[in-house]
């Protein structure tokens, strides 16, 4: 796979920015409610809110839809994320709750769609819990199990059967949501928000967050603001101000990249009838999305932690790329010569129980992360329940499975650079191992 003409950006590869910018804050201002963060938690936060008739203020460093909102991988996913497997160990009680959350959570973003007419290519193949080897199709299989008898509807099959690529052996659809352009479902919800009651300023760096006489004080470069409540909606970028709790997520780098458009003719003989978004069963998954425009998006594959903040705008590293095109090779041998258009990545947030939560900082600051790579789906719904919360004073039940009460998390496991390199570093053990399996039966050499 080619890989020397790849163009690199600090944005998304699915949508330009946007040509709108909305002005900076620079006053003081007074509200019922300030959101912090324009991703789609807080837009659909903010949205919900006005729509609700609250005086709400919406303030976001970049523009809205900058970070992981637009830069994903398109799938809206109608399970949990994380290892399902190991969330079934150690809390079984809640995967009911969680799988009914991320239903609900696909079916949300597609009220979105219709009721803001959002033309972001929406398709609801579901999406498949892809099986690279005979080891990846047993996990499929007991995972299939757990969301079965939670409640999930999920169902089995060979490639073939799911209308995926024949260089996977099988696996489990989510019946439940779809694939999307996500700069383009992003765009259109800030359409939607900048066109409500709600105040919207970009280009204003939230710098401080406290409390002065009964109202929540959010400082900017240029002016302030004074909320009876606030709303945390920063995903990974959680962790710049001291009233955030410590450790309520670990930033994560994610990169994607998408090929040059591919003939038609060749992208039937794949046998991708389904068109459903795909997700390998390694541990750090590898992810695949056929677009309309011919090309298929994926990536993934390593991890990068985020140590500091503010978190730097980052290009995608040239070497991963050149991995992730390794591994494309290997899951679409049919497709050797296609190129690597473009590249890019973001900045995720992952839980240190790899959970989706949402809590309270006393009686007038709310915060969530719904995401774990999920959020594409789980994060505007969530924040919709929060608005909800908000005006009525009462906690939707979905809201409640994922609600802390107290804002306390553990040090994140295997999330430093040696745990994600030995996790890393497993996946391609097993690669190795289940290629020379294959070139065995074939008769060949292993493959690089």
């Amino acid at each position: 796979m080619k890989t020397n003409n790849v163009e690199y950006t600090t944005f998304s590869g699915w949508v330009d920015p946007p040509a709108d910018i909305v002005p900076a804050l620079t006053d003081d201002l007074t509200c019922d409610v300030a959101v912090v963060g324009g991703g789609l938690g807080g837009m659909s936060t903010a949205l919900r809110l006005a729509e609700r008739g609250q005086d709400v203020v919406l303030l976001e460093a970049e523009f809205c839809g900058h970070g992981a909102s637009s830069r994903n991988a398109g799938q809206v996913a109608g399970a949990p994320g994380g290892d399902l497997q190991l969330l079934n160990l150690f809390f079984r009680t809640k995967m009911p709750g969680m799988i009914r959350l991320a239903e609900h959570a696909a079916h949300h973003v597609e009220d979105l769609i219709r009721t803001h007419g959002i033309d972001c290519d929406y398709e609801q193949t579901g999406n498949v819990f892809a099986a690279v080897s005979r080891g990846q199709l047993g996990r499929v299989r007991r995972v299939a199990k757990i969301l079965q008898r939670a409640g999930g509807h999920v169902e089995l099959g060979t490639s073939e059967e799911l209308g995926i690529p024949r260089g996977f052996l099988g696996g489990m659809r989510e019946v439940v949501g779809g694939i999307m352009n996500p700069g383009r479902f992003t765009s259109g919800v800030r359409r939607a928000l900048l066109s409500s009651s709600a105040r919207t300023f970009e280009q204003t760096k939230v710098t401080d967050i406290t409390r002065d006489r009964g109202q929540v004080r959010l400082t900017t470069p240029h002016g302030e603001v004074r909320a009876n409540k606030a709303v945390l909606a920063t995903n990974a970028y959680a962790g710049e101000w001291d009233i955030t709790p410590p450790r309520l997520s670990v930033p994560i780098w994610v990169t994607e990249v998408e090929t040059e458009p591919i003939d038609p003719a060749r992208l039937a003989a794949l046998g991708w009838t389904s068109r459903s978004g795909l997700v390998t069963q390694h541990n750090i998954m590898e992810n695949y999305h056929l677009t309309p425009r011919n090309t298929i998006v994926f990536g993934v594959r390593r991890l990068e932690r985020g140590t500091t903040y503010p978190l730097p705008q980052k290009k995608p590293d040239p070497r991963l790329v050149e991995e992730l095109a390794q591994a494309f090779a290997t899951r679409f041998p049919s497709l050797p010569d296609v190129a690597i258009d473009r590249a890019w990545g973001g900045w995720i947030a992952i839980t240190s129980s790899w959970l989706p939560l949402a809590g309270q900082i006393d009686d007038d600051v709310f915060y969530s992360i719904a995401c774990n790579g999920h959020g594409l789906a789980q994060a505007p719904y969530v924040g919709s329940l929060i608005a909800d919360l908000i005006v009525d004073g009462e906690r939707h039940e979905d809201l409640a499975a994922l609600w802390m009460k107290k804002p306390a998390f553990p040090r994140p496991m295997m999330m430093g650079p040696l745990g994600l390199r030995t996790i890393w570093a497993v996946d391609r053990f097993n690669d190795l191992v289940n290629g020379s399996r294959r070139n065995a039966r074939r008769g060949s050499a292993p493959a690089a």
